[in-house]
C-alpha cells in the first residue's frame, strides 16, 4: 500500500489539466492514456515503460487519464466498480516518477470526440506529443473506435511515433482490472494481490460511529468509503491500516452489525496497539490481509465482546506473517 503522497514526490506534479490548457515548458512529451482502474502489474509495465523512454530520449513523461471512469458517462449500467478510487490513484502515482499526471475531467463533449481530434487538439497541439505508448488493448475516442493502426496513421501525419506493451501475466492468466475484480468478489484476495502486485486496500475518512466499539473495549475508526469501490464479501478481516504514512495492525468489520440490528453496511477498524487520539477526519488506508470469518449475530454484548477478543488474537497470528495473503 502506497504511503500517502505529498507534491514533492514527483519531479513535475500537476494534479489536474483541462481540455484548453497546456503543459508550460518546450519538450516534447512521451505520453501513455487511459483509465488505469487499479494501476495494476499491466498498467505499471506501461507507466515504467514511458518514464524510461521520455529519459532515454530527453522528452517529459505525461500520463492522461480520466475522472469519472468513462462507462460512467457512457453506460452508466455498465460501469463497473473501481479498484481504485481518485483518491486512492493519486496516492499511487508518485512511486512512479512521472513528470506530469494530466487528470482529464470525462463528460459528454470529451466522449464526442473523434479518435483523430482526441489525438490533434488534446495529445499534440495540448500536451507536445512526440510518442505514444499504449497497452495491446488499448481504444479510444468516440466508441472506442480508435486502435493501433488509426494511431500509427495519425503519428505519420502528425509526427510522432506509437509503441505498444504487451500485457502482463500472472500465472498462466492476463493480468487485467475485470479478472482482479472478480477475485475480490469471490474473496480471493491472493489472486488479486498477484494482479495488483500489492494487497488489496480500501481509503476513506474516519467518522463518528456510534460508539459501541469503544464501549465493549474495541475502539473502532469507522471509515466512509467512496459508494462505488469495489469490496470484498463482508467479514471479519485481519488487516494493516496506514495513517499518515505509518502502518499499525488492526482487525476490520465490513458489513453489517446484526447483534445490534443494524443493517447497513460499513468498514470499521480496531487497531491493535493504538494508543493515539481519535482520528475523526484522518485518511486511513486498509490492506485487506485475510478474512477471519464471516459476520454474525451474537446473543448480546457479552458474547460480542468475547468473539471480538478470539478476533484480535486470530489477527496478529495472521499479521505476523506479512508475505502471507489468503
Amino acid at each position: 500500500m502506497a504511503a500517502v503522497a505529498t507534491s514533492h514526490s514527483v519531479r513535475r506534479w500537476r494534479g489536474s489539466l483541462t481540455l484548453t490548457a497546456g503543459l508550460p515548458g518546450s519538450r516534447r512529451t512521451t505520453i501513455t492514456v487511459g483509465t488505469f482502474d487499479g494501476v495494476h502489474r499491466g498498467h505499471q509495465a506501461v507507466l515504467r515503460e514511458i518514464v524510461r523512454r521520455a529519459r532515454a530520449s530527453d522528452r517529459e513523461s505525461v500520463l492522461v487519464t480520466f475522472e469519472p471512469h468513462p462507462l460512467r458517462i457512457v453506460a452508466p449500467e455498465r460501469a463497473p466498480c473501481l479498484l481504485t478510487t481518485p483518491i486512492e490513484r493519486r496516492l499511487l502515482w508518485p512511486q512512479f516518477e512521472l513528470d506530469y499526471v494530466v487528470m482529464v475531467p470525462f463528460d459528454d463533449r470529451l466522449r464526442q470526440l473523434s479518435p483523430e481530434a482526441f489525438v490533434r487538439n488534446v495529445l499534440v497541439q495540448r500536451l507536445r506529443l512526440g510518442e505514444l505508448v499504449i497497452g495491446y488493448d488499448h481504444g479510444f475516442g468516440k466508441d472506442r473506435k480508435g486502435d493501433v493502426e488509426t494511431l500509427r496513421r495519425l503519428g505519420v501525419e502528425e509526427g510522432f511515433s506509437v509503441d505498444v506493451v504487451g500485457p502482463v501475466t500472472s500465472g498462466e492468466e492476463t493480468v487485467s482490472s475485470t479478472k482482479i475484480r472478480g477475485a475480490i468478489a469471490n474473496g480471493d484476495l491472493s489472486i488479486a494481490a498477484s494482479g495488483l502486485g500489492r494487497a488489496y486496500s480500501a481509503y476513506g475518512r474516519v467518522v463518528r460511529g456510534s460508539g459501541r466499539g469503544r464501549s465493549l473495549g474495541f475502539a473502532t475508526a469507522n471509515l466512509e468509503l467512496e459508494v462505488d469501490k469495489c469490496l470484498p464479501p463482508e467479514g471479519v478481516y485481519a488487516v494493516l491500516a496506514e495513517i499518515d504514512g505509518e502502518r499499525h495492525e488492526a482487525m476490520a468489520n465490513l458489513g453489517p452489525r446484526p447483534t445490534f440490528e443494524e443493517t447497513g453496511g460499513g468498514l470499521e477498524a480496531h487497531l491493535l496497539d493504538w494508543a493515539g487520539e481519535p482520528l475523526y477526519g484522518a485518511l486511513v488506508g486498509i490492506e485487506f490481509v485475510r478474512r477471519l470469518r464471516p459476520v454474525k449475530r451474537f446473543e448480546g454484548p457479552e458474547e460480542l465482546s468475547a468473539q471480538l477478543g478470539r478476533d484480535r488474537a486470530a489477527a496478529r497470528t495472521a499479521l505476523a506473517d506479512p508475505h502471507e495473503v489468503a
